[in-house]
């Protein structure tokens, strides 16, 4: 690379310093981009569009203003147009020649007219200047023309950065932000349904501050960026390897097939060729900012590299008139734009006569005739003139309402405005609104920038082998709009966007393990059975809570219906009928009973304690109904209270039944006198004091452990729905005491099993206490081995209770009812002996007996 203070390659002046020139009463500065930018070299070739046709915009415009300005104000403007080569240092080094009415000592003599002339410039005064175009050299210049409080109007510089009114405060641009561009570009990405994307951005401010605003808003809208590559701008011009260097850092992200690119359209071009030189043209898509977009520059001769780009322009229309002016000229009458020759010779490939030599001219050997006519078919017109025709625009109607608060009508520069005030100018340029000679309204926002209106423009081939930029939709008022009648085309006849995805979306029922350094990539692992993905933590698989299972696509936690013994249930139904039945039962013999309660039978068998078991075996048999009730914490209290309560009832009488006996017989052999407490009341209370106690411990139990309902999981698909006191044998300490009547009993039935069979009641008690030992001893093994069933396991205790008690009841009622209903004649009181027995009883032993 070739420093500038270096020798050239040729061995005449270059660049010749040179200005267009037009004379008016206001001057105003003009700083185009007349050449390209170059690297071994101060300025490269002339630009057709962005900087010859920029130029000719201005003076066409200046040519529309100044005949009514003329007739209205009685002053005309003027313009001093200079060339910045796309260089900001060099356009600083062009721009010190606005300050020359404010500065004496500047040389001028390196300015000299097309005829070798130097122009008097020494007293213009430069009013406004309107420029520069690349945002880097606008920012330069606005540090410099701040000073001398000179405004300025860029018609193409839209960095973020020059927003910044505490910084630039002289500065104003009839271009939109970069701010809203990016803006609609990140809605163009989530339009395709981008969510992997690469950035290439220009080494310039242009460049840089819409990649950092870039960054941040893609990320916010999780958007991942693949490769970030800058492209060399202000360091200088970079060669073909550097640009493939690029596209390879580009390619080794296949799947970012998403390239965001913010440059200028010299930058880009050399990206273009890079795809070619390396055959990656169907290996991306370009998402093209204004830098480049609809730029001859890039597009020709890279068509199918280009092909399928979607970019955002501020939306302009023609300058009306423009096309008509542009294409009538020529180097014989367009003596005003020094560098038209140039763009002749560029346009025509031949050498004009007399030109000026260049370092592009020299190997054109062909000579301009100078009949040579540019033509609508040859010549591409760059689609952002109006911003600079605008930018123009600004200044007159400024300059026109200046004069007239300012000169108060009279015709003609008064002597305030001899020089112009450029504080006092920049309050009424900020405030014009104005209808420019697009036809389109303007005024500047709140930021001295132009309204935010884009066209979304869109690089197709059109017909075989003809690409041609179109305008597919809009970016207006922060809503992105596309025109239904245009389609998209990306490569060929391809309508479907590619896809720039790194991973596609898990399944609900995956977990994602990131790759390493990438946001937006990653594998999808399955989570395991009984597990969901995290739903705070998308890389997590969680498993379901207990109670819990996977739904059908695993992407949440469903409860797991409750089980327990519900009333509709066959077990249930079984369960509630055996009971029934036994309720009925029981109430029949209660009936007998209360309706024969005088005769000798019923009072032999006691009738307080009768009726007190009968009413123990009541509770036993509505215990079942206990069980079909929803589990809750007062169901299950009851439960555990009922349970132990009813045989304690049972077995109270019965025990206080067998003791009687027992004591009766055996007080009988020992002497005549009757035994003590054997009387109806001293049973009652001595039945009541068993039942206490039963009482007493069931309200310990009740305050160390009370049972609640609870759910239990035998198995990971399980949901029971139980009593805590059903998950273990806690339920057997309600059968302890119980037993311990129960087994009291039995040895009282072993002691009196020989009374005589008259009145020996105590061998049905035995059959009763043998029969009850059998049945629970095997409801205990099924009460622990059906855990997980739970409705079994709940109706077996059901069905051992009423059988229970049904046993009870029909072997201790049954005898006495068949006296009762079938042999009443037997229903008398008798005094017997029995012959088949040993034991005598004397006859006030029977006495005591029949008495209770």
């Amino acid at each position: 690379m070739q420093s500038l203070n270096s020798q050239p390659p040729f061995n005449f002046t270059w660049p010749a310093k040179k200005a267009a020139d037009m004379e008016g009463d206001l001057i105003l500065g003009g700083l185009m981009m007349i050449h390209e930018r170059q690297d071994d070299i101060t300025c490269g070739p002339v630009m057709p569009q962005g900087g010859i046709q920029a130029l000719e915009t201005m003076l066409f415009t200046i040519d529309q203003i100044n005949p009514n300005l003329s007739s209205t104000t009685g002053f005309t403007i003027g313009a001093h147009i200079l060339d910045d080569c796309d260089k900001d240092t060099y356009g600083l080094e062009q721009a010190v020649a606005f300050i020359k009415g404010s500065i004496s000592n500047i040389d001028d003599t390196n300015y000299k007219c097309i005829d070798g002339t130097v122009p008097d410039v020494r007293n213009k005064v430069i009013s406004g200047v309107v420029g520069a175009s690349s945002s880097v050299t606008s920012i330069q210049v606005a540090n410099l023309l701040r000073l001398f409080k000179i405004p300025q109007v860029s018609f193409f510089s839209s960095s973020p950065e020059l927003s910044n009114k505490q910084r630039f405060e002289y500065f104003t641009r009839t271009i939109p932000s970069d701010h809203h561009q990016v803006m609609a570009i990140v809605q163009m990405i989530r339009f395709l349904k981008w969510s992997y994307i690469s950035i290439l951005y220009e080494e310039s401010t242009y460049g840089i501050k819409a990649f950092e605003e870039l960054e941040v808003l893609l990320a916010k809208n999780n958007i991942c960026i693949a490769v970030k590559e800058r492209l060399v701008k202000d360091s200088g011009v970079a060669g073909e390897a550097a640009y493939n260097g690029i596209v390879h850092k580009l390619n080794s992200k296949p799947k970012a097939k998403g390239v965001i690119i913010f440059g200028s359209d010299q930058e880009v071009s050399g990206v273009m060729r890079a795809v070619r030189r390396n055959n990656l043209t169907a290996n991306f898509n370009w998402i093209g900012s204004d830098g480049w977009a609809g730029r001859l520059l890039v597009s020709e001769g890279n068509e199918p590299e280009v092909e399928g780009t979607l970019a955002f322009l501020p939306q302009a229309h023609p300058v009306r008139g423009f096309d008509n002016y542009f294409l009538s000229l020529t180097p014989q009458n367009n003596k005003r734009n020094p560098w038209f020759i140039e763009f002749w010779e560029n346009h025509f490939q031949c050498r004009y006569p007399s030109s000026s030599p260049t370092p592009y001219n020299q190997d054109w050997h062909r000579t301009c005739t100078g009949q040579e006519k540019l033509t609508p078919e040859g010549t591409e017109f760059e689609g952002q003139l109006q911003y600079v025709s605008d930018a123009v625009m600004a200044f007159a109607n400024a300059f026109k309402d200046m004069h007239q608060t300012v000169c108060q009508g009279r015709r003609g520069l008064c002597k305030d405005m001899m020089p112009i005030d450029g504080s006092e100018l920049l309050k009424y340029l900020r405030r014009v609104e104005f209808t420019g000679l697009s036809g389109d309204r303007f005024q500047f926002d709140e930021y001295g920038d132009g309204p935010a209106r884009y066209d979304l423009i869109h690089f197709k081939q059109v017909s075989h082998g003809r690409y041609r930029w179109q305008r597919i939709g809009e970016y207006h008022s922060g809503q992105l709009k596309l025109d239904t009648n245009e389609d998209l085309r990306f490569r060929g006849d391809q309508t479907t966007p590619p896809e720039s995805i790194c991973s596609h979306p898990c399944n609900a029922s995956q977990a994602k393990k990131y790759v390493e350094g990438e946001g937006c990539c990653w594998t999808c692992v399955e989570c395991v059975l009984y597990q969901i993905r995290n739903p705070d933590d998308e890389t997590q698989c969680s498993a379901c809570p207990l109670g819990t299972l996977p739904n059908v696509e695993r992407s949440q936690c469903l409860t797991i219906p409750e089980v327990y013994l519900r009333p509709d249930s066959g077990w249930a139904i079984g369960a509630m009928s055996f009971s029934a039945v036994g309720i009925a039962l029981t109430f029949t013999v209660l009936g007998v009973f209360l309706r024969h309660n005088d005769t000798p039978v019923v009072r032999a068998s006691g009738r307080e304690l009768s009726y007190v078991l009968l009413s123990g075996i009541l509770l036993c048999y509505m215990v079942s109904f206990l069980f079909v009730l929803r589990p809750t914490d007062v169901v299950c209290g009851v439960q555990q209270t009922a349970i132990s309560l009813c045989f304690s009832v049972v077995y109270a009488a019965l025990f206080t039944k067998t003791n009687r006996i027992a004591r009766i017989f055996r007080g009988g052999k020992k002497s005549a006198g009757r035994p003590g407490l054997i009387s109806p009341k001293s049973q009652l209370a001595i039945c009541g004091g068993l039942v206490a106690i039963q009482g007493l411990i069931l309200l310990a139990w009740l305050w160390v452990s009370p049972s609640v309902a609870k759910h239990v999981h035998p198995t990971r698909e399980d949901n029971l729905l139980v009593c805590s006191s059903f998950t273990d044998a806690s339920y057997m300490m309600a059968f302890a005491y119980p037993i311990l009547l129960i087994l009291l009993c039995t040895v009282y039935a072993v002691v009196t099993r020989k009374i005589p069979a008259a009145f020996n009641e105590s061998k049905y008690i035995g059959f009763t206490m043998y029969t009850t030992c059998v049945i629970w001893l095997a409801f205990v093994p099924i009460y622990f081995s059906t855990a997980s069933h739970l409705p079994l396991r709940i109706t077996s205790m059901s069905v051992t209770i009423s059988l229970s008690a049904t046993v009870t009841l029909a072997c201790l009622f049954s005898p006495k009812l068949y006296i009762i209903i079938f042999h009443p004649e037997r229903n008398v009181r008798q005094v017997n002996t029995s012959t088949h027995h040993t034991i005598q009883l004397s006859s006030s032993l029977w006495f005591n007996f029949l008495r209770l």
